[in-house]
């Protein structure tokens, strides 16, 4: 399953079905197939995207995890393992795009 966001304000952003239930989860909503973010919800959406970028930090950097640019390696299958803020980075320009020019950011599966 893909998540397409869409909004007039920057292009589309595309995600796996779990990194996007991840990404709606984050931002206190269930996993849907259609759905909208205002733009009175988006200074929260940010700060709570942001927040969860942060957490993953600190635990990285408590566990001494995470390499160069924020990518770890799994020794178990030898694949990199995508940082949270590389996987949300493009939602959240994407969001403050909308934001400034004040359009909603709208997604379906």
């Amino acid at each position: 399953m893909l998540y397409k966001f869409k909004c007039k304000a920057a292009g589309d952003v595309i995600m796996l079905g779990p990194n996007g239930d991840q990404l709606l989860a984050l931002l206190g909503r269930e996993p849907a197939a259609q759905g909208i973010i205002e733009v009175a919800a988006m200074p929260a959406a940010l700060r709570a995207l942001q927040a969860a970028i942060d957490a993953e930090a600190t635990r990285a950097a408590q566990t001494g995890e995470g390499g160069e640019g924020g990518e770890t390696k799994d020794e178990t299958t030898s694949a990199r393992v995508v940082a949270l803020r590389q996987r949300l980075w493009p939602m959240m320009e994407m969001l403050r795009s909308a934001q400034a020019a004040n359009v909603p950011v709208v997604w379906g599966v």
